[in-house]
């Protein structure tokens, strides 16, 4: 990351509020923090939200190594014993989003932030990538080859995914915190996104993409031994999958790559908006309609599903953090017109219309998180993603099953559903979409089903019975602080994110797609 590029005005973002130096352009509050906006309903709710939340990201952080736990009890007074690369960087910028909205003070914010990152100078990485293993020990910064909580062997691992949250944060810290710039500065050009990215692509798509990640050494089970993509001339064993769907959490690395110069920006037509249509590929959840379109000379399925009237990109799983975790910090609703600006608000009402209306379960929000009967499970809206057996909504599991005319009979077209598991996390992602809508679905998972504790909201709670999962998860949390910063500053984290290099690589590519997304499906 190039410090001449700091403080530079974003010439696109001016007229949306982006402003110079990476503070929002109507900024008052003291040492350039914003002032929260005040005034509009529902203000005084999230700021109290936010303050509670704040309360359990201090809870499961080591004074000592600012390493964040995964996640600490209901309580706030047990905090795991591993951490990862995203909890860290949600960490960070929970950090910062604290002390712009009055939270805690500059004073505070530096100290901790400080703390964090002469840690991240020290930890065990990758040398060939400079990416960092998965899990690490959270009071010493020790990369993890035991599982603490069953002393299983842990084969350290190169997460794509993990590494793209974590040097995200690291481009918010250089802009935030300028004292901090250089250190920030240093620790992000060390990582080098080009060693994830598969030149040669997955399986029946135009263009390169990324793996899901790599081990340095052969873990048991499936991998792929090849020569690091980046040219070190090292061995990587590297995930038999590819991040090959495009509205996926996982394209915050192919930002990343892309803005670094590191892997073009053609890496984003090698992903499946939809799997191509076909009875070939019945097997995913719904037959898609589409049409191809041809960009930089690559030709793209652009592949649509549809629920209650609205077509759409599904995710993999149906969930509200795939589709809407990028969009905290990356403006893609301003980049991406004809895309990501079309898609994300369907993506929130076909999350509102199955749990309100199609499953009946008086509240909505579908996500992975805790399963309030034990343990964590994947929540999604099952039509709403690719997988066959998608994330379900309930804890009973119900997979709906519909025809996909032509090829396939539906098994489980019209399901009953069960107990269904709501995360507050996930309303929180809407609120760029829908504020009214959140506002109130949050109020009632507070008020009227006890979802909320010392920390904020619970991680989880199944509607039908009240069971609340009572503990706190790193991820969870700062996706709910980037949320409620970003509403109330005005999308702060977004301008300090990108800068002038971003918006030249990224924008236009971003621009250029279609996704033939409608708020009313094709007859």
């Amino acid at each position: 990351m190039k410090r001449l590029m700091t403080g530079v005005a974003l010439a696109g973002l001016v007229a949306t509020g982006l402003a110079v130096g990476g503070a929002p352009a109507a900024a008052a509050a003291v040492g350039g923090a914003p002032a929260a906006a005040g005034g509009r309903p529902g203000t005084d709710d999230l700021e109290r939200w936010a303050h509670d939340t704040w309360a359990s990201l201090d809870a499961m952080t080591d004074e000592s190594t600012g390493l964040p736990s995964d996640n600490v009890t209901g309580d706030l007074r047990t905090a795991g014993a591993y951490t990862s690369p995203t909890n860290i960087g949600g960490y960070l910028w929970s950090t910062v989003t604290a002390r712009d909205l009055g939270i805690i003070d500059e004073a505070e914010a530096h100290d901790r932030i400080a703390t964090t990152l002469d840690t991240l100078e020290t930890l065990e990485r990758n040398d060939a990538s400079g990416m960092y293993y998965n899990w690490y020990d959270p009071a010493t910064g020790a990369k993890l080859t035991t599982w603490p909580d069953s002393g299983d062997a842990v084969h350290p691992f190169l997460s794509t995914v993990d590494n793209g949250w974590l040097a995200a944060s690291l481009r918010i810290v250089r802009e935030a915190e300028p004292a901090l710039a250089d250190q920030a500065d240093a620790l992000y050009d060390s990582m080098d996104f080009s060693a994830f990215f598969d030149p040669a692509g997955a399986a029946n798509l135009p263009a390169g993409t990324n793996r899901g990640g790599f081990w340095d050494a052969a873990p048991p089970g499936c991998s792929v031994e090849a020569p690091m993509y980046n040219g070190s001339g090292e061995t990587a064993y590297y995930t038999c999958h590819h991040y090959d769907t495009t509205v996926s959490e996982s394209r915050i690395a192919t930002y990343l790559g892309i803005a670094n110069g590191e892997i073009p920006a053609t890496a984003l037509y090698g992903t499946h908006r939809t799997m191509p249509p076909g009875c070939d590929w019945a097997w995913q959840e719904q037959l898609p309609t589409g049409t191809y379109r041809t960009y930089a000379g690559f030709r793209v399925w652009e592949g649509v599903y549809s629920y209650a009237g609205m077509s759409f990109v599904p995710s993999w799983g149906g969930s509200m953090f795939e589709a809407l975790m990028p969009d905290l910090l990356v403006p893609e609703t301003t980049w991406g017109t004809k895309s990501w600006k079309v898609n994300h608000p369907i993506t929130v009402a076909v999350q509102k219309h199955h749990g309100l209306t199609d499953a009946e379960y008086g509240a909505w929000g579908f996500s992975p998180a805790s399963n309030p009967f034990g343990g964590y499970a994947e929540y999604g809206v099952d039509l709403a993603g690719m997988r066959s057996d998608g994330y379900v909504s309930d804890a009973e599991a119900t997979d709906v099953d519909i025809d996909r005319p032509g090829c396939t009979e539906g098994a489980n077209p019209d399901p009953e559903f069960g107990d269904g598991v709501v995360t507050p996390h996930a309303s929180f992602l809407a609120l760029p979409y829908d504020r009214a809508g959140v506002l109130d679905n949050l109020r009632h998972l507070e008020d009227d089903l006890g979802a909320y504790g010392p920390g904020g909201f619970y991680d989880a709670v199944a509607v039908g019975s009240g069971t609340v999962a009572q503990r706190y998860l790193s991820l969870d949390q700062s996706m709910i602080m980037a949320a409620i910063g970003n509403e109330l500053t005005g999308d702060t984290l977004k301008r300090y994110f990108v800068d002038k290099e971003m918006e030249k690589r990224l924008r236009p590519a971003m621009a250029a797609q279609d996704f033939g997304s409608e708020w009313r499906a094709r007859e």
